[in-house]
């Protein structure tokens, strides 16, 4: 039996959507809710796996940082 693998989304807003993409398989999809999005980014993912399998070495770090402000013109 395959063992679950857990992935990493990452989300933003742009209008009225919501943009999901998980990091370690390069995969995309969007949906009007977080829970849409999340739903629509595993089937993407999952679907995706079927053709091209995930070797995983080691889980991304993920972070934040910050910039300056930038002068506005």
């Amino acid at each position: 039996m395959a063992k679950v693998k857990v992935l990493t989304a990452v989300l933003h807003k742009e209008g009225n959507m919501y943009v999901a993409e998980c990091p370690e398989v390069g995969t995309f999809s969007q949906g009007m809710t977080i829970e849409e999005a999340v739903d629509n980014l595993k089937e993407a993912t999952e679907l995706y796996l079927e053709e091209f399998p995930l070797e995983m070495k080691a889980k991304p770090i993920i972070t934040t940082f910050e910039v300056a402000p930038v002068a506005e013109a």
